[in-house]
């Protein structure tokens, strides 16, 4: 199989426009300004805005409202030239929906420039959330047999008890029957 290369430009370069078209990972270029400067289709595709709306408007307009504080602290730490390394935040689709990314971010700060790729982790943040809520139920109805449990104890000593303290006072020389000699004698 012979893989055909784009060709280089006029300064022998050669342009990967083709890995950037078809990932389905994001992929894009922000400027420091806050603003998109190039995106991939994946990112026109998954928050279902047109390229020209992402374009338009600030970055932090797309990210969902809880989660803009943090996503502009961890920028500004880019905008210092600190690379970023999975960091995750949520994003507001155009129909509303909330889909989780996963970002690696490098700065080139001489170009003012941040060269990006996001991951959707939404279905594994549905997973996590999940578990978390099974394992939360689990722990509940752990705590409530432990109760039952402990009340089921308290519950039957009581009667155990009263009947032990019946067979103390039986005089079993008065007893004939071997088979209830010998239950007497459990005890």
């Amino acid at each position: 199989m012979t893989i055909k290369k784009s060709n280089p430009d006029s300064e022998g370069i050669y342009h990967f426009d083709n890995f950037f078209n078809i990932s389905a990972d994001f992929i894009c270029i922000a400027g420091f300004d806050g603003y998109f400067k190039r995106i991939n289709p994946a990112v026109s595709k998954l928050l279902g805005f047109s390229e020209e709306e992402l374009y338009a408007r600030p970055i932090s307009s797309f990210v969902y409202a809880p989660d803009l504080k943090m996503t502009i602290e961890t920028r500004e730490q880019v905008y210092k030239n600190k690379p970023l390394l999975n960091f995750e935040n949520r994003y507001l689709t155009k129909s509303g929906a909330i889909v989780w990314l996963s970002w690696t971010s490098m700065p080139i700060e001489s170009e003012k420039l941040v060269y990006a790729i996001a991951k959707n982790i939404t279905h594994k943040k549905e997973e996590e959330e999940e578990r978390n809520l099974l394992l939360t139920n689990l722990t509940q109805i752990n705590k409530e047999l432990t109760v039952l449990s402990h009340k089921t104890s308290h519950d039957l000593k009581s009667p155990i008890n009263n009947m032990l303290s019946v067979f103390s006072l039986i005089d079993v020389s008065k007893i004939n029957d071997p088979e209830t000699l010998e239950l007497i004698n459990i005890n």
